[in-house]
């Protein structure tokens, strides 16, 4: 084989020997980084960008927590969650530090397109919310910021009643995993699910039987 063309072979398996080492590089550049709360000066909270590429956990319709209220219209509620917090609760049944939970409420629509007969959500955005997890900056670990639209969300004060309501009903570590069908069954199992929540499952539900070790 001439000199030449033994010598460019050469350099062109130099090159795809280096950029074969820079891959894992590359790769994990572009691997989205964790996710992680971003407060402002005054104490507000940025929206979470990309959150709808997060976990889904779970959609609400209608739902309400005080049998009187009623709202004149139809809405869905999403969940999601931060993918590490999820990572991590699936291996300890609980959630870390910085966990972020974005509660994002639609308008519900029954006419549209071939849609006859129930609801759809809609592009209407109307509530978005964060529920979030820092153990050295809130009192109680957790907190509550509402967005009302704006890219930064406003803390809710803790004579809010959402606070005393999750205390009182979250299932697991103040959060209302008894409406998440895929966690629910795993905090049951890891025993991680709260007193007061199995206590108010007793009332509501007499005879169940409580699953052991739970606390």
């Amino acid at each position: 084989m001439p000199r030449d063309r033994l010598g460019g072979r050469t350099r062109t398996i130099a090159v795809a020997v280096a950029a074969l080492c820079l891959l894992p590089s590359i790769l994990s550049s572009q691997e989205q980084a964790p996710a992680v709360p971003i407060y402002t000066s005054d104490g507000g909270l940025k929206s979470p960008e990309h959150y709808r590429e997060w976990v889904y956990l779970s959609t609400g319709f209608d739902m309400s927590y005080r049998p009187a209220k009623r709202m004149g219209h139809h809405m869905f509620d999403n969940v999601f969650v931060d993918p590490e917090s999820y990572r991590l609760f699936l291996k300890t049944g609980t959630w870390p530090d910085k966990t972020m939970l974005v509660l994002e409420v639609r308008a519900a629509r029954d006419r549209g397109s071939i849609n006859r007969t129930g609801n759809y959500q809609d592009v209407e955005l109307i509530g978005l919310e964060v529920h979030l997890k820092d153990e050295k900056r809130f009192p109680d670990k957790w907190a509550f910021f509402e967005f009302d639209g704006e890219p930064v969300g406003k803390l809710v004060p803790r004579t809010a009643d959402c606070y005393s309501c999750h205390a009182a009903h979250g299932a697991v570590d103040t959060t209302f995993v008894q409406f998440y069908p895929t966690l629910l069954p795993l905090a049951t199992s890891k025993g991680t699910l709260a007193r007061s929540y199995l206590a108010g499952e007793a009332v509501a539900n007499p005879g169940t039987p409580r699953p052991e070790g739970q606390h």
